[in-house]
């Protein structure tokens, strides 16, 4: 079986030795369970840390490593024609930002709870990130950040729209609920929706088009390579951009950002916010100060301490890893 020539992987810097790579790809994947067990030894074999989801309709997964071990994975892709197209996002990190290697089967790669909808097949129109400043400047064109609002909180573009959601499966009932109630008048000409790396703004556009609206474009490659192709002197980026990885945030060049995150309640949190009187490193926040227990609290606090241990030993614990949703 022939091979297409696998995506290149950048070489890291030395203060910033992990390479991270995010990815996705809307592909008819019938055969998905038997591809898992595939990418799983692939990722063990080569020293792969992250998770990587696998759906019927496609793959989606965020993953770190040495530039060896990254190559390996993308020949692996490089040798299944269907995933031969993925176009990673990359981007560099001082310390490994997974301590595991997990391929999970889903039923969807990004959960929207809509399986009337395809996107492999009906979706919007890509636009290239040097592009995207001319379209969201357009009166006419209706900007949307189809991400969560803690997600949102910490950074966005100029002039988009906030839908609120505490969860992407929430998107389809604000478009209900919001666009599709607009009159004649209120429409827009153009909706252009975006994310964190592409997968949720190219599934909304599905959802959109298969409500009858029209001209939906979506930022390709997502934030994150709006943030590594434009300059910051040109940029229409306010903020940082959250990561779901132990980085948080990152910022314009895709540098790591100041955020820390309260693993009471997965908020970002910026140096100031640490400074309130509801944190407590690992327990709480002043966002979550009054959502848990005494109890909750108590377990949040030996998790911290078994974390303070396994890091006198020089080991990670798995209360460390960040647990989110690959990619997006």
């Amino acid at each position: 079986m022939s091979m297409t020539s696998p995506i290149a992987v950048p070489s890291a810097p030395a203060e910033t030795p992990f390479i991270v790579a995010a990815f996705y790809r809307f592909v008819r994947l019938n055969d998905f369970e038997a591809v898992r067990p595939i990418l799983q030894t692939h990722c063990r074999r080569a020293g792969v840390l992250g998770t990587i989801l696998l759906a019927p309709e496609g793959i989606n997964g965020t993953v770190c490593g040495s530039q060896t071990a990254l190559e390996a994975l993308m020949q692996a892709f490089a040798a299944d024609a269907r995933l031969a197209d993925i176009t990673p996002k990359f981007s560099f990190a001082s310390e490994a930002n997974f301590h595991r290697m997990k391929v999970r089967l889903k039923k969807e790669i990004v959960s929207m709870g809509q399986p009337d909808i395809d996107p492999v097949g009906d979706v919007g129109a890509y636009v290239a990130p040097e592009n995207w400043n001319q379209l969201i400047s357009d009166p006419d064109t209706l900007v949307i950040d189809t991400r969560n609002a803690y997600e949102v909180a910490i950074g966005t573009f100029e002039g988009a729209i906030d839908p609120k959601t505490k969860s992407f499966r929430d998107f389809p009932e604000w478009v209900d609920g919001y666009l599709a109630k607009l009159d004649a008048a209120e429409k827009p000409k153009n909706i252009a929706m975006f994310c964190t790396g592409g997968i949720r703004c190219e599934k909304a556009t599905a959802y959109l088009v298969g409500q009858g609206f029209e001209n939906i474009f979506h930022l390709q490659g997502g934030i994150l390579k709006y943030l590594e192709t434009v300059a910051e002197t040109d940029s229409k980026w306010d903020g940082d951009c959250f990561v779901f990885d132990q980085r948080v945030s990152v910022k314009h060049g895709l540098e790591e950002g100041d955020y820390d995150l309260c693993h009471g309640c997965r908020m970002p949190l910026t140096q100031a916010q640490k400074q309130h009187p509801a944190y407590e490193a690992g327990i709480s926040c002043e966002h979550c100060i009054d959502s848990h227990s005494e109890a909750d609290r108590l377990r949040f606090r030996e998790r911290q301490k078994q974390i303070k241990l396994a890091r006198a030993r020089g080991q990670t614990h798995i209360g460390e890893a960040h647990i989110g949703q690959a990619n997006d």
